[in-house]
């Protein structure tokens, strides 16, 4: 059966954390505050962190697993990796478990009423001109050894690969997993870098991802792809760049998999991850 783990924040490094961070609240409709060193960029459904550090560098992600029974399965399952330290994260509940992948990305795992707890922020005041409804659903990252992050990602955390991607040789040039019954919360795309590559918030219709491009309008912020609909997921989407070069994307309609769905294979090519065009390739 599907997973039920939920991408619940990104924390990203940025050689210029509080412009990136501003960056975030004002096109994504965010509060933003520092504390610690630490940018908090938060809004209902949404949350990304920034500290300084390397530009294109992911500090952890942070997903919720929803029952206590999934919880100490997955620590049974997780039991032979190696833990990552946290000490780094004061932010996070002391109950949390953390891995990093063969990249050094770190994935980190909580009990979802335990991160609840530890979230609780003094009230703020929501931005005056908030956009419509998007929740932190996946993220992408770029990376020179695909079969190994796949093999982590599937068989190390328990993800289920949804889609592969593979040229004409057969060679994998890029995965999909999912930690629940959304198609993709996590993508893998070979390249000749290894670096972070895009996070997404899902909007719940065409009429919201409508309503959010005019928002962009109106900031002045470029759409740099889309609107578009990718191969695997299905869903439609516009991606935008933050000042670091990272893409950012809002996406809807994206495809909701049943837990017998056969993995979809994927010929590596633009209209694989744009149906209707122009695509950013990875390699």
């Amino acid at each position: 059966m599907n997973p039920h783990r939920h991408l619940q924040r990104l924390h990203l490094q940025s050689p210029q954390a509080s412009t990136l961070a501003h960056f975030y609240a004002k096109t994504f409709g965010m509060t933003c505050h520092e504390a610690l060193g630490v940018w908090f960029c938060r809004h209902e459904g949404r949350e990304v962190l920034v500290s300084e550090g390397h530009a294109g560098k992911l500090h952890y992600a942070l997903f919720a697993i929803q029952n206590p029974a999934e919880w100490d399965a997955f620590k049974t399952q997780t039991s032979h990796l190696q833990p990552a330290s946290l000490k780094a994260y004061p932010e996070l509940p002391a109950s949390a478990l953390g891995f990093c992948d063969p990249d050094q990305n770190c994935m980190v795992f909580v009990l979802a009423s335990e991160l609840a707890q530890a979230t609780k922020t003094p009230e703020q005041q929501a931005p005056s001109a908030a956009p419509p409804a998007a929740e932190t659903q996946h993220f992408a990252l770029r990376t020179q050894q695909i079969e190994a992050m796949k093999q982590f990602y599937t068989e190390g955390l328990g993800f289920t690969l949804s889609d592969v991607v593979k040229d004409d040789s057969g060679q994998l040039k890029a995965c999909f997993v999912r930690g629940n019954d959304m198609h993709h919360t996590v993508a893998l795309f070979g390249a000749p870098v290894t670096c972070f590559d895009h996070q997404s918030f899902e909007t719940p219709s065409w009429e919201d991802l409508k309503n959010w491009a005019d928002h962009m309008g109106h900031l002045r912020t470029e759409i740099v792809w889309g609107v578009g609909r990718h191969g695997p997921g299905n869903d439609v989407f516009f991606m935008v760049r933050d000042p670091d070069g990272n893409l950012a994307e809002i996406s809807s309609e994206i495809e909701i998999c049943s837990d017998k769905r056969p993995v979809g294979q994927w010929r590596h090519e633009e209209r694989t991850l744009n149906l209707w065009g122009k695509a950013i390739m990875r390699s």
